[in-house]
This record gives structure tokens, C-alpha cells and sequence, in this order.
């Protein structure tokens, strides 16, 4: 037994570093600069049943964990040593691909003749076709609005490349030299990983190497069970809002309800959302622990136990339960290319769901987006339009029960690194005016909110297009936990203090031209505890690092700083005074005046009539049905409207008879 368990530790760091390898490898060959620069690809190594056992850690995206891989296998009737499979198509894989912008590659890797297991590279490509450049802005309405549409099928077979497939791919994108060089990043990554898996088959042998694949995930998921075992039995319930400007005024809900019971977890979504007639549905199929569903959880295990095996044994004691027609879990066809502003707020409903569970060991809401600035712009020298990624742009992280959050990046969207501004000027001719912290965004507490970042950025080409996908909380603030405040609202700025100053809460698709800017500020993380608990020198360095305001610092923490000094005796007084304010009060959760207010009219159990009023009807109806209903709702409620369950159902049965013919006439 002790020699099992030698081998297995040696054979998980072998494995492990295969796929890290890989990646490198990837980084280190990529052309786009979402590759090289911002890291957005990714490479697993999984089972010929679809199980990953290996992903990235170092570098790449840190998704993997319960990507469900076996519809790409069984896709492929005869695989063949030497195939490179290429998709791009999330309803053909169910769930393995996510959006079209991101392709992938799938080499099988043969060992004496036996197929042993599979290595899979993506990159989310800058442009794969579609309405706008980029291909990916939340109001397309379908799927086919988003790019080209690409099964699994064979790109190299036996060794020999399909030219005229690959063709076909770079002929409906706006950037084809530049897709061809991440193209041949990821055949070097996966060429590899299938070498290094051969020289492992050849230093332990192939039943050796066969059983440890099995092996690394039974121990991933025996860790997994014992880390829920130390979660409280019971059942937990949260929901949190998406924002669908863009193609709506409404915001969009998804509902969990977490059942811990002995090593076993179940999430149930009902109450989520049906999908809608926007970008943002998330293709998941309901497949357990999947990737995009279950990154809260399996982080939290990974810091609780950082040797964790990270692999997809530690989804499997996990189970949902998600309608089909969900916004989690759309039809065929729903357009789906925004779908990680949906992951980023399930992130930020589980992590709300396991709060209450483990109080003491988790962070607040932090900004709870990733926003990836886009610009296709002219070429005045050539005439040729370029294509390419600005900044992706997150947020500061939640406070911590223990320690602030961190500035400028949130946990959520952390494996995205930020680009140079220098990389960005070189590379579009555009200049960057300002990047930095955004002051006084962070929610404040006795553990502050990480602040949010600022990016100011002035085109110099005409007819610059602009588009920002993934913009979120600018309705809705991340929230504070315990007595901490909530975080900031994100804006975009349009020729800031200038006589044509325009606030836009979320930006589908901008024209710029010669000389205008665009700013950027993004959320700050929710607080933690009362800001009256915090220590006034903490304050005091935060003022002094120009993060918090000396108006901050005294009207939400009760700190006055005068010339750069705390004055103890008038801090003593004022806080005081401020403890008896209701603001002060020690809420597990505060989600922020704005959520209140909305919840006035829409609360829970009103909006869960709706979600199943509606769910009895066509999907394709269900989006026109929530709108109608709502605004009905609202419009004979006057000032003040409050929903009720009883007057939303019967609301729905007559829309439907109106919409049917059968109204009053």
C-alpha cells in the first residue's frame, strides 16, 4: 500500500506537469495577444470516458475541473492515431465548448496500439466571424448571430492536415493570419503532451500509467468527500441578479439552493432564470459539477487543501438540478457568447450559499465581472481594419473575514492577466491616458473591499468600434457580509468632462472616432464586518495611499485624519456617535439600496411565480411573457408597485390568451 501510494504522488506531478508543460508551450508560441498577454486559452488532459485528470495551475485559464469531454469522443466514430479533432460548438459537445469564440483541438494519444487517453488545447480566438468584430457582444438573439458553427470534426486525420477545412475556418473570420498562428500554438501543445505522455508509458509501463489515470481521480474525489463532510448538513439558499442592458431594461435572477448531506452535495437552480433572447445563456446541459457551475466550490477545496489533486474526482459527489430551457441550461441555438458574466454571478450565488454554511472561511462578493475591452479599428496606413483585445477588466476582490480584499483583481476572473499599456499602443493605435485603482470603490468594514480599477483609453483612427462584453454590477453592487458595506458601482464614461460627456451602464457595440475617450471604472468588493471595527491606523494607510478619502474615512469608518494624522480623541467621539446610525447595523448580508429597492416590488416569492407561470409555455415565449409581465406589474402598481404571487399568475394566463387571439378585443 505505501508503495501505491508513493507511485500515485509521483504519478500526479507527473501528469500535472505534462499539462502545465502544455500550456507553456501554448503561452510561449501564441500570436494573439489574448494569448501571450492575457492568457486566455486553456489545455486538459482527460479519459477516453471524459473525465479530466490533469489541468493547468501555473498559467492559462483555470477551467477544467468537471469539463464534461465524452460527446467530443463518441462525436468521432474511428479515432485514429495522428487525428486532431477541431469544435467550436457547445450544443454538438454538450457543455465540453461553452461559446464559439473559443475553438478547441482534440488529439487522441495512443500507447501500443491502445487508445490511453485524450489532450485538449483551446484558445478563445479574437475573432471567429459573427456581427461584430470580436464576435461576441450580449446582444446577438441566437446563436448563429455569434460566428462560424464548427461539430466535431477531424482538422488533421492520420497525420495529414484538411486543408480545405481549415480554409473554410479562416475564411469567416476578420483576422486570418493571426488565427492560423494560435492555430499552430495549440498542434505544438498538444504534440507536446502526447510526447510526454509516451515517455511516461515508457518509464512505467502502460498498465501502470492506465490504472494511476484511474487512480489520481479516485483520490481526488475520496479528498473531495472529505472536505464536504466538515461543511454543516443542511440546505442554503441565495440568489444575486445579472444585468441585460443590451437587449433588456430587466435584470435576470439565478437562484440556488445548496443541499450539503454527508459527503454529497446537490445544487438546484429552480427559480434560475429561463434562458433569454440575449447572449448571456450558459450551455452547461446539466452536466454534474460542470466547469462554469462548480469553480467556487472546487477553489475552495483547492485552498482549504492546496495539494488537492485538481482534477474532475472532485466534482463527482456533486449533482444538479437544472430545467432544460434554463438560463443555465439553454435549448439548442440560444446565443450563448457572454455566457462568463453568467458564470461570474453563479460564482458569486455559490460562494453567498457556502457563506452561511462556513461563515469564517470564505470572502465577500468581489466586482463579479470580467469585462474584455475590444477595438476594431483602421489601419490609415494600409486601409487593412485590425482586430484586438484592450484590457480585460475585472474589479477589486471581497474583503476576507480575516484580511482586505485585493485591489485591482478579483478571485473570480484572477487567471486573466492584464495587458501592458505599451503592448496596447504598439499593437492599435490608441493611446492609454490613465490605468490604475479606482479610489473609494472598495465596500467599506473592518476588512475593506478591494478597490476597483480605472482605464481611460483615446482612439486616434475614425470609426473606431468599441465593444465591452461582460460589463456587470452596474445596477447591482457586489455585496458586503456581516456589517461590511457593499462595493461600488462600475460605469463607462464617453468623453469624460467634456460638453459631450455620455454615462453608459453597459456597451454593446460603441462607434468612436479621431480623438474621443472612452473610461473604464469597475467595481470595488464587498466589505467585511462594521467599518467601525476597523483599526483607525489601517485607515489612516489607506487615506495616505490615496485608496480611501479623507470624506470616507470619516463619514463610513469614523476616522478623522487631519494632516495626515489620525485625531484619536474626535475618531473616539464620532464613531460613537455613528453606532447607534441604522446603517451600522450588522447585516449578514448587505446587497446595497439598489437590490432593496427592486425587491420592493419583486421579491422572492413573487418572482418565482413568475419563473413558473411561464415555464408552462414555449420556451421561445417565455422571455416576451417575463417582459410583458413585468411591466404589466409595474404600470398598474403606479409609484410603489409590489408584485404578488397570486396577481403574476393570473397575469401570465392572460397575456398568453392576448397574445393567442383570445383577449378582450
Amino acid at each position: 500500500m505505501a508503495r501505491d501510494g508513493v507511485f500515485l504522488e509521483v504519478f500526479r506531478n507527473r501528469v500535472q506537469a505534462i499539462i502545465d508543460e502544455t500550456a507553456s508551450v501554448i503561452f510561449r508560441t501564441g500570436y494573439t495577444v489574448f494569448v501571450k498577454e492575457t492568457q486566455d486559452f486553456g489545455a486538459v488532459l482527460f479519459t477516453p470516458e471524459g473525465e479530466v485528470f490533469a489541468m493547468p495551475l501555473k498559467v492559462a485559464v483555470a477551467l477544467g475541473v468537471g469539463m464534461p469531454c465524452r460527446a467530443v469522443v463518441e462525436a468521432i466514430e474511428n479515432w485514429q492515431e495522428g487525428d486532431v479533432v477541431v469544435t467550436n460548438d457547445p450544443y454538438s459537445t454538450k457543455g465540453m465548448v461553452t461559446h464559439l469564440a473559443d475553438i478547441y483541438l482534440v488529439k487522441p494519444i495512443f500507447a501500443g496500439g491502445q487508445l490511453l487517453c485524450f489532450v485538449s488545447t483551446f484558445i478563445h480566438f479574437s475573432d471567429v466571424g459573427g456581427k461584430v468584430p470580436g464576435s461576441v457582444t450580449p446582444a446577438c438573439y441566437d446563436v448563429y448571430q455569434e460566428g462560424l458553427r464548427l461539430r466535431p470534426i477531424k482538422l488533421v486525420e492520420r497525420g495529414q492536415l484538411n486543408q480545405q477545412l481549415l480554409d473554410l475556418i479562416l475564411d469567416n473570420c476578420r483576422i486570418p493570419d493571426q488565427n492560423w498562428g494560435d492555430f499552430r500554438a495549440m498542434f505544438a501543445g498538444l504534440n507536446t503532451a502526447e510526447r510526454r505522455v509516451h515517455e511516461l508509458v515508457d518509464r512505467y509501463g502502460l498498465d501502470a500509467v492506465s490504472k494511476g489515470i484511474g487512480q489520481v481521480l479516485d483520490y481526488a474525489e475520496r479528498r473531495s468527500r472529505e472536505l464536504i463532510r466538515e461543511i454543516p448538513d443542511g440546505t442554503y439558499e441565495a440568489w444575486d441578479y445579472m444585468e441585460s442592458d443590451g437587449f433588456s431594461d430587466r435584470p435576470i435572477r439565478i437562484r440556488l439552493r445548496m443541499t450539503v448531506q454527508g459527503d454529497e452535495l446537490h445544487l438546484d437552480f429552480t427559480g434560475t432564470d429561463h434562458q433569454v433572447r440575449g447572449a448571456i445563456n450558459m450551455p452547461s446541459f446539466n452536466a454534474p459539477g460542470h466547469f462554469m457551475l462548480s469553480p467556487t466550490i472546487t477553489r475552495f477545496f483547492h485552498t482549504l487543501d492546496p495539494g488537492l489533486p485538481y482534477n474532475s474526482g472532485l466534482v463527482r459527489p456533486m449533482r444538479q438540478q437544472i430545467p432544460t430551457g434554463n438560463l443555465l441550461n439553454p435549448e439548442a441555438g440560444a446565443a450563448c457568447g457572454v455566457r462568463a458574466a453568467t458564470m461570474n454571478r453563479v460564482l458569486d450565488v455559490t460562494l453567498a450559499t457556502l457563506s452561511q454554511a462556513s461563515p469564517d472561511k470564505l470572502p465577500v462578493a468581489g466586482a463579479g465581472q470580467v469585462c474584455i475591452v475590444l477595438l476594431s479599428t483602421l489601419d490609415v496606413k494600409t486601409g487593412v481594419r485590425k482586430v484586438g483585445v484592450v484590457q480585460p477588466i475585472t474589479g477589486g476582490s471581497g474583503a476576507r473575514p480575516w484580511k482586505d480584499g485585493i485591489d485591482g483583481n478579483d478571485f473570480g476572473g484572477g487567471f486573466l492577466r492584464n495587458i501592458p499599456s505599451e503592448t496596447i499602443e504598439t499593437e492599435m493605435p490608441i493611446l492609454v491616458e490613465r490605468y490604475g485603482l479606482r479610489p473609494d470603490s472598495g465596500g467599506v468594514g473592518q476588512y475593506r473591499g478591494g478597490c476597483g480599477n480605472e482605464l481611460r483609453i483615446r482612439v486616434f483612427a475614425p470609426e473606431t468600434i468599441l465593444t465591452a462584453r461582460g460589463q456587470e454590477r452596474s445596477r447591482f453592487r457586489p455585496w458586503g457580509r456581516l456589517g461590511g458595506f457593499p462595493g461600488s458601482l462600475g460605469i463607462a464614461i464617453v468623453n469624460q468632462d467634456t460638453p459631450g460627456e455620455r454615462r453608459i451602464h453597459m456597451i454593446d457595440e460603441l462607434l468612436l472616432n479621431s480623438q474621443d475617450t472612452v473610461t473604464f471604472r469597475s467595481q470595488g468588493g464587498g466589505g467585511f464586518g462594521s467599518p467601525l471595527e476597523r483599526r483607525s491606523d489601517a485607515v489612516l494607510s489607506d487615506v495616505s495611499a490615496g485608496l480611501v478619502s479623507a470624506e470616507v474615512a470619516r463619514d463610513n469608518y469614523g476616522v478623522i485624519v487631519v494632516d495626515g494624522r489620525v485625531d484619536e480623541d474626535a475618531t473616539e467621539r464620532l464613531r460613537a456617535s455613528l453606532r447607534d446610525e441604522a446603517r451600522f447595523s450588522v447585516q449578514a448580508f448587505n446587497y446595497g439600496d439598489e437590490r432593496a429597492a427592486f425587491e420592493e416590488t419583486w421579491g422572492d416569492a413573487a418572482y418565482s411565480a413568475l419563473i413558473e407561470a411561464i415555464a408552462a409555455y414555449p420556451v421561445a415565449l417565455r422571455w416576451i411573457l417575463k417582459q410583458a409581465v413585468m411591466k404589466a406589474v409595474e404600470e398598474k402598481g403606479g409609484e410603489r408597485p409590489r408584485a404578488v404571487a397570486s396577481d403574476v399568475r393570473e397575469l401570465t394566463r392572460a397575456l398568453v390568451q392576448t397574445f393567442a387571439g383570445a383577449g378582450e378585443s
